[in-house]
């Protein structure tokens, strides 16, 4: 899923609402990529995906024809035949626990945004294409609900702890929390290090591991 500078990443979507469809179809042609596919529902996509190369396709979370998690359901097949294809799932509400599935299910090039965040361009355009090369996107908001769960178990953190640990979860790498809290590239290690000795979690592997071991400690049912 390595995209290039010079290569123009792929993006196809399903949503069942036309209106939200043409809006992002906008939105990728602002941000320079290529719809090379546009759906309704998963059934459809699904359909077709041999027929088109797509290096992300983005879902809405509830589609026809249930409107429950047809997108995750989507978005685990896609996987299976195509692991090399980036997901991002839209939803309008907090549902951490298909962000988990979806997550346990993949080795990357994995995201989790609420709808609300597709209304800035900027916000879109970075998580594709951190998805497109094989990082991990998931919205605060999520995070902030998988925190929630687990308060007591966070209280050993210290504050600076816990903001290091959220945008971990979130998929920013090392240098990408330093850039966001604006400290030195040594601090967020060091940080890092302390985070995972206290929780008793794994440091090594990719940063996607990292992130799953962080999601593994939050989820509810580990408690």
């Amino acid at each position: 899923m390595n995209t290039s500078p010079s290569h123009q990443i792929r993006v196809a979507v399903a949503d069942d609402s036309v209106l939200l469809r043409e809006g992002l179809v906008r939105l990728f042609d602002e941000a320079g990529f290529e719809t090379v596919g546009s759906y309704g529902d998963g059934v459809s996509l699904l359909a077709e995906l041999d027929s088109f190369a797509a290096d992300v396709v983005v879902l809405d979370v509830r589609m026809p024809p249930t409107y429950r998690d047809e997108g995750v359901r989507t978005a685990i097949e896609i996987r299976k035949s195509r692991p090399e294809v980036g997901i991002l799932l839209l939803s309008q509400y907090v549902e951490a626990t298909y962000a988990e599935e979806l997550l346990s299910a993949s080795a990357g090039g994995v995201g989790y945004l609420l709808k609300d965040r597709v209304a800035s361009l900027d916000e879109l355009q970075d998580a594709i294409t951190r998805i497109a090369d094989g990082g991990t996107v998931l919205d605060p908001e999520v995070v902030r609900e998988l925190f929630n769960h687990r308060r007591d178990p966070l209280a050993t953190l210290t504050p600076r702890e816990r903001e290091v640990l959220q945008l971990m979860a979130e998929g920013l790498n090392n240098q990408g929390i330093a850039g966001r809290l604006v400290i030195g590239l040594g601090a967020v290690e060091k940080n890092v290090t302390a985070i995972f000795s206290k929780l008793g979690l794994d440091t090594s592997g990719s940063e996607h591991r990292r992130v799953l071991a962080v999601l593994r400690y939050l989820r509810p049912e580990s408690r």
